[in-house]
């Protein structure tokens, strides 16, 4: 995925109200930023941090700049870091397309945000007149205590136990289902639950993958130009 426009590098002054950041641009500019993201972003929102930041020409936008790339340090040298939520469909529509996830390729259609389950939205639906129906569900993955460790989630998610929950019930019904947990950080080479933080969620993938959910765990290769998936990482048990 490229982005659009070059980005912009800032100084991360604060996040607040969740949605909104504060950034000191490169060249002294103060911006107000949108926040994408719902999560804590726990270690990722040290006044300080270098961040970068996407800009819209659209007239109707508020906030013209989207918070989009931290710089994180964990001892081992800085690493990007992806945070905008919003852009992981898009990355992992576009490796299907490419024929880099493998265990998702062989499907005729792949459509986008199609609702199913109890008022909830898949993030991608595959569908094959031999294969049947493969529903996927995608999180982003930012989170990083341990140097090489990506961990999910950041803080507690009931959303993210409901799409556990579906994700088993479309098994039931005898179709495909499968997590998927995009790690948008140059560093990570395996991933694990953070049971500490969300000791809930951890028990609801246990069971989801008990029903027959599987489970893909893929770091991505981010730059200020562009995000792709880079490889799959092992999931710890």
């Amino acid at each position: 995925m490229l982005f659009p426009t070059p980005l912009k590098r800032g100084r991360l002054v604060q996040r607040y109200k969740r949605f909104l950041a504060d950034v000191i641009l490169d060249d002294g500019t103060a911006v107000t930023a949108s926040c994408p993201n719902t999560g804590s972003m726990l270690g990722l929102t040290t006044p300080g941090a270098t961040v970068w930041l996407s800009q819209t020409a659209s007239a109707t936008r508020k906030y013209p700049h989207t918070w989009e790339l931290v710089e994180d340090d964990l001892g081992h040298g800085r690493t990007l870091v992806g945070i905008n939520t919003g852009l992981p469909n898009r990355i992992v529509s576009e490796a299907i397309a490419a024929g880099t996830i493998a265990n998702l390729a062989g499907y005729a259609t792949l459509r986008r945000e199609v609702k199913y389950g109890v008022a909830s939205r898949i993030d991608i639906l595959l569908e094959d007149p031999q294969r049947g129906r493969c529903y996927v569900e995608i999180k982003n993955v930012h989170l990083s205590r341990q140097h090489g460790l990506a961990e999910f989630p950041d803080c507690k998610t009931e959303r993210g136990v409901k799409h556990l929950n579906e994700l088993s019930e479309m098994v039931r019904q005898g179709h495909r289902a499968v997590m998927l947990y995009l790690v948008q950080r140059n560093d990570a080479d395996r991933f694990a639950f953070a049971s500490d933080l969300d000791k809930t969620y951890a028990l609801a993938f246990k069971a989801a993958s008990e029903a027959g959910v599987e489970a893909l765990a893929y770091r991505c290769s981010l730059s200020p130009e562009k995000i792709e998936i880079d490889a799959a990482i092992p999931i710890a048990s």
